[in-house]
């Protein structure tokens, strides 16, 4: 067993409810802003973590304005506003292609549950992709002006895409400092946290398709220093947690 010195944390958090998360849109990678509800979502999530005792050295965060102010309201509850934080679109939310903009419980409607699961949930299945030029192409975005190689923007993605970047970037950037052992947060997206997740937990494809990571709850991570998984958990209450995480699974579902 390592001992304490040797343990690595890290803690994944969500973005609190959007406004199209409150919608019951398909979001992706349009910026859209936490709902109010989304706001206090993350207050009590950082309240949670202060409350546990939790600290940490470095933070990250994606591009897009729900994940950055959610880790702005964490950290503002845990008056840790001053810890240094790394922006990155590798952390982004999986792109939904064409989907975006379109109600979930309307898309199931249309296409079937079944389906709709597939696009929200599959591993090697994209969505429809985006023609190049529409309005939601992020090739001509500003967010995404510094991106020195235009042709590794997608124009969908499945999971298995967003492993590819998200994975790669855990590794060659937020795994050294983990090891070195500094404690780390990261606020990010359903989908990219989930690829994480799928790499931690040793999950298959799958397994990872019934996985479902409520917003702005914190899960915690412990890790021996050859990546073993040596504590995982929620942080906050356990029949709210259970609750959230039903409401991501029902949201592909057809209104009755």
């Amino acid at each position: 067993m390592a001992s304490e010195d040797q343990l690595m944390h890290l803690v994944l958090i969500r973005h609190g409810e959007s406004e199209w998360n409150k919608a019951n849109l398909f979001t992706g990678w349009t910026d859209v802003e936490l709902s109010e509800n989304g706001v206090k979502e993350a207050q009590a999530g950082g309240r949670a973590l202060k409350e546990a005792g939790y600290d940490f050295d470095v933070c990250y965060t994606s591009y897009l304005k729900r994940a950055i102010h959610t880790l702005n309201n964490v950290l503002d509850e845990m008056d840790r506003a001053w810890l240094p934080v790394v922006k990155t679109w590798k952390l982004n939310e999986r792109h939904y292609g064409a989907l975006q903009g379109w109600n979930k419980a309307d898309t199931a409607a249309k296409y079937g549950e079944e389906q709709v699961k597939i696009w929200r949930r599959s591993y090697d299945v994209p969505p429809l992709a985006l023609e190049p030029g529409d309005e939601r192409d992020p090739h001509t975005q500003e967010m995404f002006r510094d991106v020195a190689m235009k042709d590794v923007l997608p124009y969908t993605e499945c999971l298995k895409d967003t492993i590819a970047r998200a994975w790669p970037y855990f590794q060659d950037e937020i795994a050294p400092e983990l090891k070195a052992g500094k404690r780390v947060l990261i606020a990010a997206h359903g989908n990219s946290l989930r690829a994480l997740v799928m790499k931690f937990d040793k999950l298959t494809p799958d397994e990872i398709l019934n996985v479902n990571i409520p917003t702005a709850i914190p899960l915690s991570y412990t890790f021996d220093q050859d990546w073993n998984v040596v504590d995982k958990h929620y942080v906050g209450d356990p029949d709210m947690i259970a609750a959230k995480i039903q409401a991501v699974a029902n949201q592909g579902k057809a209104k009755k």
